[in-house]
């Protein structure tokens, strides 16, 4: 879901909703609009505010908790690259080439992650995981030392892999699609009933249009945690490239 449109669909939804409940008044019968009916829809409109009020935060949570967690994982990848580059240059020289691998391979991510032309970014499927490990596997130690380095170095090598499937396989969008349209639903009718008895001046029009796009942004911002690799709220990028700075060395 592309941010910045779903945003202005919503915005369109609830502003229209106000517009929609400021012609209901011009062409509903007076009875209608009775302190009885008002006192009906207050009720009617506060359950609905409240039951709205609770799915928003688990909308914020969700998100929230899922940007959180992926820049966790992206800082505990850069740490773990460190520790093989590491692990590698203990080795021996032989290892020069796979650390050349792991290094060229780092940026390249770096750059697909967060591509500098502005378009989506994420974590590509394929970095070259594979070819480190099997040049790890090709190593041959000449002594105890090496060989339980060997060892060391790839299943360092392999759980930086898992990890980073790991974090390709939840790419997906932590926002519920259900709960975002029964929300978006909810907000609409709330503005409706704002509109419904709304006066007919241009303060009441404006007051309406900013709360409006108020409660568009506030969704815009839960909509921009869903993306962490783009957008205004980003993943820093600045574990990995602190990795990459050290990497060879």
């Amino acid at each position: 879901m592309n941010p910045e449109k779903v945003s202005a669909i919503i915005f369109l939804c609830i502003f229209g909703g106000a517009i929609v409940g400021m012609w209901l008044r011009r062409v509903l019968p007076e009875r209608h609009l009775d302190a009885e009916t008002k006192d009906l829809v207050k009720l009617g409109v506060g359950l609905i505010g409240t039951m709205a009020a609770l799915l928003l935060g688990l909308l914020v949570a969700s998100a929230k908790s899922s940007f959180d967690t992926r820049a966790s994982e992206l800082t505990q990848m850069a740490a773990s690259v460190i520790v093989l580059d590491r692990v590698l240059a203990h080795y021996g020289p032989e290892t020069a080439e796979v650390r050349g691998i792991l290094k060229a391979a780092v940026a390249r991510n770096v750059e697909q992650i967060w591509p500098q032309n502005g378009k989506e970014g994420g974590l590509p499927p394929q970095s070259g995981g594979e070819i480190i490990l099997d040049k790890i596997e090709q190593l041959s130690p000449n002594n105890d030392s090496q060989r339980a380095i060997q060892s060391q170095a790839f299943s360092s090598a392999m759980n930086l892999a898992q990890m980073r499937w790991l974090v390709f396989e939840q790419g997906g969008s932590a926002i519920s699609t259900p709960f975002l349209v029964v929300v978006v639903f909810w907000l609409s009718m709330l503005f409706v009933s704002f509109g419904l008895f709304a006066p007919r001046n241009a303060t009441a029009v404006i007051v309406l249009l900013v709360s409006a796009l108020s409660v568009a942004g506030a969704l815009f911002l839960i909509l921009e945690l869903d993306h962490p690799f783009s957008g205004l709220i980003q993943i820093s990028s600045t574990p990995l490239r602190n990795a990459l700075s050290v990497l060879g060395r």
